[in-house]
């Protein structure tokens, strides 16, 4: 039987921002890994309490975190930082955070090997991290990207795009809204039920936060894609069927990016959220696991630190 357990926190990051965190650990004899997870735009971790005790059963531990402006970090009253808001981002502040992730992640497994995941809005992140961040992607044994966002599927307008970066410049913070249609989630009714009446996801983001996201997108295909670090082992999973992110997009940068160990796994008519997908969510998690097996240094040992599991408030 898989747990569902997990140790959450509230820990200090980037900028002194509290964020929201989970750890979900793998059993001390099977333990080989640890996978820092990016959630998408507009949801938040607890959306992953299904998914993330299989990849920890598998011997695959996972940090993961509400990201700065979403879910927890930007609304929970009691322990939010003062500067928090939701949608308040930006590409540049999402970077540093996920070094900030990376770098939890090694103290607290230090003799496990590190895994970078995403999806969606956390899949364009993850792409972006080791072009942007190239030396603290060194750490890295290998990246994930799930269903990242290169380029919409119905790409916004390119005149709305170009006035809000210029509003962005004054008003960075801004929010404005962000439009979905829930169906296009999945193929479970019930789950994109849930999405659509949870409290934690908010449809609307920054012009900051949701400019950075999309010209970043854009920059993959035309020119920062000549930047991927050659050695650096990249997967990526995306469905044919996504009406949010763009499969296509996401196989031109495939194409474009020139490594020595990089894979592209196809969902036959798989919508965004392929982790919830009936069709189609064990095999997913089976193809993660299997990239991070088959990326492991022979030396990988179980982890030496195992947090309680409880909530830990950190001091504003």
């Amino acid at each position: 039987m898989t747990s569902d357990a997990y140790t959450e926190a509230w820990l200090a990051g980037p900028q002194k921002t509290q964020f929201y965190t989970r750890t979900y650990l793998a059993p001390p004899a099977s333990s080989k890994a640890v996978l820092v997870f990016i959630h998408g735009f507009a949801e938040h971790i607890g959306r992953y309490t299904e998914a993330h005790p299989q990849l920890a059963a598998a011997g695959v531990n996972v940090f993961t975190f509400d990201e700065r402006g979403f879910g927890k970090t930007a609304l929970d009253e009691e322990h939010k930082s003062k500067s928090s808001a939701y949608g308040k981002t930006s590409g540049e502040d999402q970077m540093d955070d996920i070094c900030w992730a990376i770098e939890h992640a090694r103290s607290t497994f230090p003799e496990l090997p590190v895994f970078l995941c995403g999806h969606s809005m956390g899949g364009g992140e993850v792409l972006n991290f080791p072009i942007r961040r190239a030396d603290a992607a060194k750490v890295l044994a290998g990246v994930i990207a799930c269903s990242p966002i290169v380029r919409q599927t119905k790409p916004s307008s390119k005149v709305q795009r170009w006035l809000g970066g210029k509003v962005a410049m004054v008003t960075p913070y801004m929010t404005i809204p962000a439009p979905l249609d829930f169906g296009h989630l999945t193929h479970d009714a019930a789950y994109n039920k849930m999405c659509e009446t949870d409290p934690l996801a908010q449809l609307k983001g920054s012009l900051r936060g949701i400019s950075d996201m999309l010209n970043w997108g854009d920059e993959l295909l035309l020119k920062t894609h000549k930047n991927w670090p050659k050695a650096l082992p990249v997967l990526f999973l995306h469905g044919t069927g996504d009406q949010i992110t763009c499969h296509a997009a996401a196989t031109e940068f495939y194409d474009k990016i020139v490594s020595d160990d990089k894979n592209m796994i196809y969902y036959e008519d798989g919508f965004h959220e392929l982790l919830h997908e009936p069709a189609h969510r064990e095999k997913m998690l089976a193809d993660m696991v299997a990239f991070v097996e088959a990326h492991l240094p022979k030396s990988a040992a179980p982890a030496s630190v195992a947090p309680e599991s409880k909530i830990v408030e950190a001091k504003l």
